[in-house]
């Protein structure tokens, strides 16, 4: 069976044991990547602004992921009229938006969980356009067994909240899941609601995440 995970001190400074039954994968950064970076991207369109957009954008695109403030493309529409592109939106957003490469080793560790007897779930912000993307292009409603996008649960990481309502979701206590995330604010906010948490991205390797697993006794026989 599964060896037991660590989380959260006693009195006596000892950390009781927590089996881990399910692990909670974040996208951007763990199981996909934006080839080059969001701001090369966007360079053809706005040049050497594209941070300044970025910043714009991104800022408006907050409340969306929790699910407020409706459609990103109105949005995106007049942050490109202000920096003057007259491109349409809808072009944009999917020349960068949907710029995502799925990485196959992620993948393939995903059904090697699922295959030790994990369940494996997918927890991201997200707004919901490139959700639904995520969802039926790239095939994650078919890989995981649950999927957390913020948009739906009406939090976004790194809130508390959000890894309470995933748990929920999960049909788990926040303890049982272990959550990997290469944004550290985002593992912090899973620790402080109980739920067990790595930091991790692409760019540090798979070998490195495995060994991280198995620091919560996860793949190990």
């Amino acid at each position: 069976m599964r060896r037991a995970a660590d989380q959260g001190a006693g009195e006596d400074g000892r950390l009781p044991a927590v089996t881990i039954r399910h692990v909670l994968l974040d996208a951007d950064g763990v199981l996909q990547r934006v080839p080059g970076n969001w701001y090369a991207l966007m360079e053809p369109y706005v040049g050497d602004r594209a941070r300044e957009f970025f910043r714009e954008a991104w800022s408006e695109e907050l409340p969306m992921l929790s699910g407020r403030g409706g459609d990103y493309l109105p949005v995106l529409a007049a942050a490109l009229l202000r920096f003057g592109v007259e491109v349409p939106a809808e072009q944009v957003y999917a020349e960068v938006w949907h710029r995502m490469e799925v990485d196959a080793e992620s993948v393939a560790l995903v059904k090697r969980l699922r295959d030790a007897g994990y369940g494996v779930h997918l927890g991201t912000n997200q707004e919901s356009r490139r959700g639904a993307y995520m969802k039926s292009v790239l095939g994650y409603d078919d890989l995981f067994d649950v999927s957390c996008y913020s948009y739906e649960l009406g939090v976004a990481k790194p809130d508390p909240g959000f890894f309470v309502e995933a748990a929920r979701l999960i049909g788990a206590e926040p303890a049982e899941v272990l959550f990997v995330d290469d944004t550290e604010h985002n593992v912090l906010g899973a620790r402080s609601a109980g739920m067990p948490a790595v930091h991790w991205s692409l760019d540090a390797g798979h070998e490195a995440l495995a060994a991280l697993l198995a620091g919560h006794g996860v793949g190990r026989a």
